[in-house]
């Protein structure tokens, strides 16, 4: 297949659509098909196996969207399928060839949220009654939507919601986002004394947003003295978490991330709402059980008492509880921590990479071959 990639962002940028679409190239490349990359940067990207068409992010706006539209359009007459990661509203209506769009949650809540036009959850927002603007931007993301040929969501959770935008269920699929290729980490002890922890550890990485009701998880922290929490990431909600015992490590790349949180006893996720959270499959990869609010597709990657502890969301004295139960129990975080690494298997980067390979070619025009 000749595939057409779209992502907004690229290393060294930070982001799911800069790790999943570079990943995606190298991995159908490898498999013998024959891609094009459309994306913005700064500068010029890194030489790739493939070719990088690369639009200057310092442009206007309107300059930098007219730009990669032109691009989608003139590169995709030659692609048999589009793959577009992010920039969909430029790519469902530019793209000459089949659209496949990777949904990572509701671009129209996220920018209602972000404009303060709405502050409930993604579940409230879908039938809500909304103001003028965030009734706009839910129109427009239907309709965008309702152009590409096939939808990937990487959780049955999403899935739901999209099928509830008017989606023919055939037309939306399940594409889970892979676990990490572990690198070789050095021993625990080790990365314990590197960050100069011991006793008992809690790991959380992510962007500091509402969504992660971080509030939540510092009330929690607050009933328990004992336990130290190192926290990777930034973002508008860094003052909701706090305490003597909270360590603040700023924004790290993935390696060191991945460093964190094999170091902890437990990850924990606090969040009020959630789609695929990333984090909790890169910390079973490690080896690292969760503690985690039973919310959105959070379910789909951790089963209470098996790799990890489920609690209501928005409930501090729950998810204290659930910390005090895993350090105070010897068996049951021996148990967790075994059945970690082995339960995201399923989420292997080559099985995932076949999911998505086997729906663009079936998404691709009819006169597609495969190497």
């Amino acid at each position: 297949m000749k595939v057409l990639i779209v992502s907004g962002i690229w290393p060294p940028d930070v982001g799911g659509p800069a790790t999943h679409a570079p990943e995606v190239a190298r991995g159908l490349t490898d498999r013998g098909h024959e891609v094009d990359v459309i994306t913005t940067a700064t500068r010029a990207p890194a030489d790739e196996p493939y070719r990088i068409r690369w639009v200057r992010r310092s442009l206007p706006p309107g300059a930098r969207h007219a730009a990669v539209a032109a691009l989608v359009a003139r590169c995709s007459r030659a692609a048999d399928v589009v793959y577009a990661v992010s920039m969909v509203g430029r790519s469902s209506f530019a793209a000459r060839a089949p659209l496949v769009v990777k949904v990572s949650g509701d671009p129209a809540y996220e920018r209602s949220l972000r404009r303060g036009l709405y502050d409930g959850d993604l579940t409230s927002f879908q039938g809500a009654r909304l103001r003028p603007r965030a009734e706009l931007l839910r129109r427009w993301r239907t309709l965008t939507a309702r152009r590409a040929r096939l939808l990937l969501c990487p959780s049955e959770f999403l899935r739901h919601i999209v099928v509830g935008w008017g989606i023919p269920e055939e037309r939306v699929g399940l594409l889970p986002n892979p676990a990490p290729t572990v690198p070789a980490l050095p021993p625990r002890d080790d990365l314990r004394a590197a960050l100069g922890v011991d006793g008992a550890v809690l790991g959380f990485a992510g962007r500091f947003t509402r969504a992660k009701a971080l509030d939540v998880l510092s009330a929690a922290l607050a009933q328990l003295d004992d336990v130290t929490l190192l926290a990777v990431g930034d973002g508008e909600e860094r003052a909701a978490l706090r305490g003597p015992h909270v360590r603040l490590l700023g924004s790290q790349p993935r390696e060191r991330v991945l460093e964190v949180l094999a170091a902890a006893d437990a990850a924990v996720l606090s969040s009020a709402w959630e789609n695929f959270p990333h984090v909790l499959v890169e910390a079973l990869a490690v080896g690292t059980p969760v503690i985690a609010t039973r919310v959105g597709g959070v379910p789909e990657i951790v089963t209470d008492g098996e790799n990890g502890l489920l609690v209501p969301p928005n409930d501090p004295d729950a998810l204290a509880g659930a910390v005090r139960r895993f350090f105070d129990d010897p068996e049951l975080r021996a148990r967790l921590r075994a059945a970690a690494a082995p339960s995201v298997r399923r989420f292997d980067e080559q099985i995932v990479l076949d999911t998505l390979e086997q729906a663009l070619a079936r998404t691709a025009r009819p006169y597609s071959s495969s190497p």
